[in-house]
């Protein structure tokens, strides 16, 4: 190897953001690499809809390549949905070279042989919290203090102008939190590292609150928290860039690679995916309605539904789409203990805890059953999985109708219309390679790709369905990844490469032997595919 290695990977990253921000000054070390750096456009593929890219980056394989189509882990024979921490072994482990992790999410840095530390702030961490050597996150505590902006990972903000800047000011100070623990720990701490892997997950968490103060296409764009969403990102973004600069001083004789596996743009799933779908899925098998009538207070005059600067989606979701757990104990409990309790049936993240309770999608969960097809719940596209006979305990779709069945629901889903557009919410439908009875408990049989954002559905048969309002203003729709590396001999010109790519890349900058079975092929100095 001829020298160190810096890799920084950007979570939840918008590229076209930051690039505005740098033609304007506001980004001076990301532009002064975009100038210097090989430059490289990431597509993700249908991989991005897993949401995984991180386990993807610690094991160097897609979900065709032995890796996993969700988070979310379906059980045939109890009907159970489960989101489970990784299980995977990061590919790292074959490096021969000297390496520090810091925050790496679906890290498992126990398998790995590296040192550092995992789950620290991470934003969908994958992972229990890891240290080594053992007490080092015990260092980093006493160092640094607790992050900063733990609350505001999956925060709900977009109601309250007053809420956002909070949870602004927070992740901004996440960002400078990071960079000085990563500072100190390559540059005091751990010297003798040939690699690091350091992420940066403050940008997943505000973009997920805050899209809607810098897209002016934005539904919410105009209203009150708008302004200061927009200040918080833009402020979160100039903090990575001074990151950037950070770890290049800590560094110098270091090479770098700043990489998002893909970009982030409004949010089209929630409300589609986690609401939408699973109620008209329930009404054509059962021909009735499970979730409550919604009313609002206030609708912009598109009819999107606001609510109230003190309200949250989660709590109002569970009066409107009741789990069975949530109707036993209101109609057991008073109403004052009621308010005293009612949190402890609202928990929600997806940091692998387990259970997906709070998901509206996973409260039709004891109808599954009984039903011919149901929504397998998502976090992005939407996903459905049909009850098959001989893979599902009580399936009721014989395999010979496999066909048949799912012809019947794509048609269906063709003929739904955005309640408020009247246009078609379908972009695209695709299906997984696998056969029918070879599907496994990660993956669904039918996939959906939203058009544009869907608060409400209108069915022929199963009828108007919402309007409900947005939890996420911002998700995973950006149209690329994107990476900026600085190394010996790779040409400057840009060029579109897989976001697969960037593991074997790593492994041929440091002249390591690239392992077998990696969903992606290396960056080779003047090579051009």
């Amino acid at each position: 190897m001829s020298r160190r290695l810096i890799v920084l990977g950007l979570d939840g990253f918008e590229i076209s953001l930051a690039e505005a921000m740098m033609a304007s000054g506001e980004m001076p070390h990301m532009a002064r690499l975009a100038e210097t750096a090989s430059v490289f456009d990431l597509d993700h593929g249908r991989a991005k809809a897993t949401g995984l890219a991180w386990e993807q980056v610690a094991t160097g394989r897609g979900p065709g390549d032995g890796g996993r189509w969700s988070a979310l882990t379906f059980d045939p024979e109890r009907y159970t949905v489960r989101q489970a921490v990784t299980s995977a072994q990061p590919v790292f482990a074959d490096l021969a070279d000297r390496m520090v992790v810091f925050d790496a999410p679906y890290f498992d840095l126990a398998r790995s042989g590296a040192r550092g530390v995992t789950n620290w702030g991470a934003h969908d961490p994958g992972v229990s919290a890891q240290a080594s050597p053992a007490g080092l996150d015990g260092e980093i505590l006493a160092r640094f203090g607790r992050y900063a902006a733990r609350r505001w990972i999956y925060g709900f903000t977009w109601p309250s102008a007053d809420r956002t800047a909070e949870a602004g000011a927070d992740l901004i100070e996440g960002v400078r939190q990071r960079s000085r623990v990563a500072a100190w720990l390559l540059g005091e701490r751990l010297t003798d590292w040939d690699v690091a892997l350091v992420t940066v997950s403050e940008a997943h968490s505000a973009i997920e609150q805050f899209w809607h103060g810098v897209d002016p296409a934005h539904p919410l764009h105009g209203i009150p928290s708008a302004h200061p969403a927009g200040e918080a990102l833009r402020g979160i973004y100039r903090e990575i860039d001074a990151m950037c600069g950070t770890l290049r001083e800590v560094a110098p004789d270091a090479g770098i690679v700043v990489f998002a596996m893909h970009g982030m743009g409004t949010n089209q799933a929630d409300i589609p995916s986690m609401v939408l779908l699973p109620e008209l899925m329930f009404r054509l098998a059962f021909g009735r309605s499970h979730a409550g009538p919604p009313a609002w207070r206030q609708t912009l005059p598109g009819g999107v539904p606001l609510m109230e600067p003190h309200e949250d989606w989660f709590k109002v979701m569970q009066g409107l789409v009741p789990s069975p757990a949530y109707q036993a104990l209101r109609r057991s409990l008073s109403r004052a203990w009621r308010r005293l309790r009612l949190s402890r049936w609202t928990g929600y993240g997806n940091g692998g805890s387990g259970t997906v309770d709070w998901m509206p999608s996973a409260r039709y969960q004891p109808y599954w059953p009984r039903m011919p097809a149901f929504a397998f719940p998502s976090f992005y596209d939407g996903q459905i999985r049909i009850n098959l006979a001989g893979r599902e305990k009580r399936g009721v779709v014989p395999v010979a109708r496999f066909d048949a069945a799912r012809d019947e629901l794509v048609a269906a889903l063709h003929d739904t219309r955005c309640l408020h557009t009247g246009e078609p919410v379908v972009d695209e439908i695709w299906y997984p390679e696998s056969a029918p009875l070879e599907r496994g408990p990660s993956e669904a049989d039918i996939y959906i790709e939203w058009r544009g954002t869907p608060l409400g559905f209108e069915h022929p048969v199963g009828g108007r369905i919402g309007p409900y309002p947005f939890r996420r203003t911002g998700g995973h729709t950006g149209e690329r990844g994107f990476a900026y590396i600085d190394w010996p001999g790779l040409a400057r010109d840009r060029e579109r490469r897989s976001a697969f790519d960037i593991v074997p890349t790593i492994f041929e900058l440091l002249g390591e032997r690239i392992p077998g079975g990696l969903a992606g092929t290396p960056i080779r100095p003047g090579s051009r595919r």
